[in-house]
């Protein structure tokens, strides 16, 4: 049997630690999309450092653990300009939503949040969806 569902596992210990770390820390919730998007907008200012200090982990710890454990297989496309087209619409859509998985799933639901557990039910939907669409019917992935 192979052993990748583990990497989901630590993963979602490694977020959900992460959130609960960040909500002790300092009483707000970890919405990845909020914490970004006050760095681009401004809204962020008298939190910049924090904010930078989290966009530095979520980009510096999986380059250190694949030094540690080797290259990780993603799955990832190669065509960058579907990615490219689904990072802009992804967060568009999280800023329509008014928030993203890790604020509205890990951390809504985490509360009990009515609007986490609506959010997290639509965000699934429309992945399935999209999966179904663009890997099943265009075949672009």
């Amino acid at each position: 049997m192979e052993m990748d569902w583990i990497w989901g596992l630590i993963g979602g210990l490694l977020i959900g630690t992460g959130g609960a770390v960040y909500l002790l820390g300092n009483g707000w919730i970890m919405g990845a999309s909020g914490i970004i998007g006050g760095l681009v907008d401004g809204s962020g200012r008298s939190t910049r450092k924090e904010r930078l200090v989290f966009l530095a982990g979520v980009i510096a710890i999986p380059a250190v653990l694949s030094l540690i454990f080797g290259r990780v297989d993603t799955n990832l496309t190669a065509n960058w300009p579907l990615l490219l087209i689904a990072g802009l619409l992804v967060g568009v859509g999280t800023r329509i939503a008014n928030g993203c998985t890790s604020g509205h799933g890990v951390c809504g639901m985490s509360r009990l949040s009515l609007r986490g557990f609506a959010a997290t039910a639509v965000y699934i939907l429309a992945g399935g969806i999209s999966l179904l669409i663009f890997r099943h019917v265009l075949g672009v992935i």
